[in-house]
């Protein structure tokens, strides 16, 4: 029998038995544990998965390498011709001029959507609306055929006399209408990426900016658009990339870019296919050189921002081949150690 003072005892002077008795750490003490041996969780499905992709690979490569209808020998002679180089290099043209003129108008339309005026962003939404409702190849045959629709451009004084005219078939060649089709089509999507970047800075950043009387053109140049080109630049990279393939469908002027020539040179000798794998390289080490160009970019533009955004993949794959895991620290060398 126990007393009612023994009931009312500490708690500790019955629970430590207790945890003794179950094993814890209190009866063995820490160093019991270092002999455990720790063995690392073993994903048996994800093995199973990668090997399945590599074989799927390795079929695919032996399929490219030993089909003889890729014909690999009419490739090589046609993948540097100076034909395919002088559409490699009119399709990088017209990438820029629809980049450079596309995201121009963009921005002014993205910034037209923001305003406070209601006209403004009546127009700009309407503008969004068409362009981004009709199809590309529309719009440059449309551009294409301005001629048939308007003799002459005039510019004078608005519902007043014409000062200086200009006739549309001098004015506007297969060229200048794909230009302006692209940099057209592309400001539409442009204002809407412009947009959706500065409405994701925290409207608080204005505020404070101008709560410090900072000049409004100030508050956009060195606060909300550095942020705001974190969310841009990533659709912004998209959206060339997608013009640059998109480049392909003013085929249907008779431009010399690199689908058309592709197509005149094999429907002159017949080799569709290794002409398209031609076209298909190209597009594929331009792109590349995009994205390269995009990671740099946004690696600027991300500083401050992202932990690692000062790490280049060359660096995160030394990392890999020295054993450790990217973004962890180095090991302290030791003291008096060599070197």
């Amino acid at each position: 029998m126990t007393s009612e003072a023994d009931r009312d005892g500490p708690p500790s002077a019955v629970a430590a038995p207790e945890r003794a008795h179950a094993g814890g750490p209190e009866a063995h003490g820490d160093d019991d544990l270092s002999g455990l041996r720790i063995v690392p969780a073993r994903h048996y499905g994800r093995w199973l998965a990668g090997l399945a992709v590599l074989v799927l690979v390795a079929q695919f490569t032996h399929g490219l390498v030993t089909n003889p209808a890729w014909d690999w020998p009419v490739f090589f002679d046609y993948l540097l011709a100076d034909s395919v180089l002088r559409a490699v290099w009119l399709t990088v043209q017209l990438t820029l001029y629809g980049t450079l003129l596309g995201f121009a108008l963009g921005v002014v339309l993205g910034l037209m959507r923001l305003s406070r005026s209601v006209v403004l962003r009546g127009v700009a939404w309407a503008y969004v609306w068409a362009f981004r409702s009709i199809p590309l190849i529309v719009q440059l045959l449309f551009w294409f055929n301005l001629a048939y629709l308007y003799r002459e451009l005039g510019f004078g004084v608005p519902f007043g006399p014409v000062l200086w005219s200009v006739g549309t078939m001098d004015l506007i060649g297969a060229m200048t209408a794909a230009v302006i089709g692209l940099a057209l089509h592309q400001a539409a999507y442009a204002a809407e990426i412009v947009r959706g970047g500065v409405l994701a800075v925290d409207p608080g950043q204005r505020e404070a900016a101008a709560a410090l009387g900072i000049p409004w053109l100030r508050q956009w140049r060195r606060i909300v658009l550095p942020q705001a080109m974190r969310g841009i630049l990533p659709n912004a990279a998209n959206e060339i990339i997608s013009l640059f393939k998109g480049t392909s469908i003013v085929s249907v002027m008779a431009i010399g870019e690199l689908f058309y020539q592709v197509q005149v040179i094999y429907g002159r000798n017949g080799r569709v296919v290794p002409l398209l794998m031609v076209a298909t390289v190209w597009y594929i080490v331009l792109t590349t050189v995009l994205t390269v160009a995009q990671y740099y970019v946004e690696r600027r533009f991300a500083r401050g921002a992202t932990p690692r955004a000062a790490e280049s993949p060359v660096r995160r794959l030394r990392e890999l081949a020295g054993g450790r895991r990217p973004g962890t620290a180095r090991a302290p060398r030791a003291a008096g150690g060599a070197g």
